[in-house]
């Protein structure tokens, strides 16, 4: 597929003044007071460091483009070995940068005997990628008080957060560490000569000389220990203020961590400080979606965008969120996290969403993937239209890319298939998925709303949703299945109580909110119906679906100009729902303009035949397309859209009693009778059909041709008739007498 080229009007990050630092205001005192928690330190350390001076510390560390790849299980300290042919080296065992990155790499110490430090560092890497964390924290711990290492301290931060210990890994991020790399000395060791560190960052190491060279231990009797103050704060001597520093100032990396930690304890208001209200890299030269990431991994500048979406979301500014999705988008489409919350949350319209992910910068980024990162995110985008260049994607991605059974691929198939209304296709593809992934988030809602909709699935519904809440208690998904089931049961108040439990482990789950408001409008509880779907349409601007369900809510309430206004608003978000088309057209046969409620109800099967959706689910549009021919009496075009009513579906009352009332209209009352006795046997005790038929017999008796209907003919019948009317006037001449059982009432009209 030839890719489309990005729309005119591309994503441009706004413009935001700069955040002015704190840290010359507050009294250097104490760990909270020496440094701002704002970004702008960092920042303004990478605005004015040469990236090519050895004068700076560690300025790799502060650049925005890398990501952490380059991390390793050994620390920064890569002068502490000599190179050394070694064919037994762990492949954790790769130091050849790390978090801090520094700008001074020897190629002659990649290789070499290993000393204690080295050992426990990759026990402790190791032990993560086993996830023995207790393990990792263990060594990593003592490694750290022997080198004071700033690497070695995001390692164990690291650590920490994987055992969700964050205020310990917030703490450790925050403390003092060195600010310079350590000068080295020379000293042997093992029968090497290395680096030995200053006395600031680690202990000396020791060695016998006699004979083979034998391994040292670390001495910390020389190691300062700096002062802790009130609250274990810690207390900064001023001959050491100048020379310290936090890992959160030195590394962005680290600053990102912590922001992460902050969000896991639910500290908004401090990440927001950590991270910045607005990306404080964006008016950096080294910052932009024409900047390639330099390690070939996805940018930190990036995924802290995307955190801070997160937090905009937490603080119920959603404009916010929306913004800085696209921002870390923008810098990284490797980021699909930032995609994820764009596209599952429905925070942009279907057109928003294809002209943003058409228009990213893949060419610049990911050179040599451009075309399959387009394609996969392009198969994702919701189906409302552009469905032949959703067809083409599908295709190039199973036939080009060979992802013919990948989960994420045939989730494209299963959505398309749902927006078509062929919930049995559909479940077909989802029941593969589930067969390849036991849960697929992305596929469980569309899995369970198919075996809602198909009436023979709800024994199985049952099950699945049992299996779920005892596999994934946790899962909200598994709690929205047994909603579903209560809601397919016709148990509302049920229905309602799991799913409001779903909303409530995860607000931004919008199938629990629709369905919450389904079970209102299913009670009949028209008004609560609309109160839920406007608070789902404040959550997911982007959708038109809960706009969509007002208007209908306002049609069933006769709040015409209400339900006008409703489903204006859901077609200026989405112009390609056939659904949607269809609602137009009953409010405009509402207002009596029968011509463009023909019209709407016309496009709306064109979209839905352009989409190959089930015949079966517009009977209700085609029932409606004949009603407005039959106003405005163009009775042939009405009979044919009525017919094509009964070929879908042979049994459906309001079909044959609307063919029945052309074929009267036409003045064939034979036919009309017949269809209006079909429709009485599927609805016998439909009341205008009852009197559409009495209407139709009487005609017939006195229109229609009677050498059916009555013996001798029309002139035996008209004989009848003078005589019965002779006797019902000479009845009606004689004094009234009330007797039991009598009734000469009949109609002769």
């Amino acid at each position: 597929m030839t890719s489309t080229p990005p729309p005119a009007g591309a994503f441009v990050v706004p413009q935001i003044p700069r955040l002015p630092s704190t840290a010359s205001s507050r009294n250097r005192v104490s760990i909270g007071s020496s440094f701002s928690f704002g970004p702008q330190p960092i920042i303004s350390s990478f605005s004015a460091a040469d990236m090519s001076s050895s004068t700076h510390s560690r300025p790799l560390a502060l650049d925005p483009n890398r990501s952490m790849l380059p991390s390793s299980p050994r620390s920064s300290l890569r002068r502490y070995r000599r190179a050394k042919e070694s064919t037994g080296r762990h492949p954790l065992a790769n130091d050849s940068m790390d978090v801090f990155q520094d700008t001074e790499m020897e190629s002659d110490n990649d290789d070499g005997e290993w000393g204690m430090i080295d050992r426990m560092r990759l026990w402790r890497h190791d032990s993560l990628m086993q996830h023995l964390y207790e393990t990792a924290a263990f060594w990593g711990d003592k490694i750290l008080s022997w080198t004071n290492d700033p690497n070695d301290a995001f390692w164990l931060a690291q650590t920490y957060f994987m055992t969700h210990q964050y205020a310990r890994a917030e703490r450790l991020l925050t403390r003092p560490f060195p600010a310079m790399t350590p000068k080295l000395q020379n000293a042997p060791l093992n029968g090497l000569e290395h680096g030995v560190v200053d006395d600031t960052t680690m202990g000396s190491l020791t060695a016998d000389t006699k004979g083979k060279g034998k391994e040292g231990y670390p001495d910390t009797s020389i190691m300062p220990q700096l002062p802790m103050g009130d609250a274990g704060m810690v207390q900064i001597p001023e001959e050491l203020q100048d020379s310290v520093s936090r890992l959160v100032d030195m590394s962005v990396a680290c600053r990102y961590l912590a922001a992460q930690c902050q969000v896991r304890q639910g500290n908004w208001t401090d990440a927001t400080e950590m991270l910045g209200e607005a990306n404080p890299f964006r008016h950096s030269a080294r910052s932009g979606r024409a900047v390639p990431n330099v390690d070939g991994g996805i940018k930190v500048e990036a995924s802290m965008c995307h955190l801070r979406g997160i937090l905009m979301l937490k603080l119920n500014r959603g404009d916010q969120a929306k913004l800085c999705f696209m921002e870390a988008l923008t810098l990284d489409v490797k980021c699909y996290d930032a995609f994820d919350q764009l596209v599952s949350g429905e925070m942009m319209t279907p057109d928003e969403e294809w002209e943003f992910v058409q228009g990213l910068a893949y060419r610049e980024q990911t050179q040599d993937d451009a075309d399959f990162v387009q394609l996969i995110y392009t198969s994702q985008l919701r189906k409302y239209k552009h469905a032949e260049e959703h067809a083409l994607t599908r295709r190039r991605l199973v036939e080009e890319f060979g992802l013919s059974d990948n989960p994420d691929v045939l989730f494209s198939f299963a959505d398309a298939l749902y927006a078509q209304f062929r919930w049995a296709d559909c479940y077909v593809i989802t029941t593969r998925i589930l067969g390849l992934a036991s849960i697929h988030d992305s596929t469980m809602p569309l899995h369970i709303a198919c075996m809602y909709h198909l009436n023979h699935l709800h024994s199985k519904l049952f099950i699945l949703a049992h299996e779920l809440v005892e596999r994934e208690p946790e899962n909200p998904i598994s709690w929205y299945a047994v909603g579903v089931w209560y809601l397919a049961s016709g148990k509302w108040p049920q229905a309602r109580q799991y799913f409001s439990k779903t909303s409530l482990m995860d607000p931004r789950f919008g199938p629990a909110w629709i369905a919450f408001a389904h079970t209102f409008a299913m009670e009949g509880e028209h008004d609560h119906a609309v109160t839920a779907y406007s608070t789902c349409a404040r959550m997911f601007t982007g959708s038109h679906l809960p706009l969509l369900f007002v208007g209908m809510e306002q049609i069933m309430l006769s709040n015409h100009l209400l339900a006008d206004e409703a489903l204006n608003a859901a077609y200026a978000a989405c112009d390609g729902d056939p659904l949607l088309i269809n609602e137009l057209g009953v409010m405009a046969f509402t207002h009596g303009d029968y011509q463009r409620a023909a019209d709407l109800f016309k496009r709306s099967l064109e979209l839905a035949q352009v989409t190959q959706s089930s015949q079966m689910s517009w009977t209700t549009t085609y029932l409606n397309l004949g009603t407005c021919y039959r106003k405005l009496k163009n009775y042939e075009m009405a009979k044919t859209n009525y017919q094509h009513v009964l070929e879908i579906e042979p049994q459906h009352p309001q079909g044959l009693g609307y063919l029945g009332m052309v074929y009267h209209h036409l003045g064939e009352i034979d036919k009309a009778i017949i269809k209006y006795h079909e429709a009485l046997s599927i609805d016998p005790i439909n009341g205008h059909l009852i009197e559409l038929l009495n209407l139709a017999l009487e005609s017939d008796l006195c229109c229609g041709s009677l050498e059916k209907v009555y013996p001798g003919g029309e002139e035996a019948f008209r004989a009848m008739m003078v005589s019965l009317k002779t006797k019902v006037l000479d009845a009606s001449k004689k004094p009234k007498v009330d007797k039991p059982g009598t009734d000469v009432a009949m109609s002769v009209g």
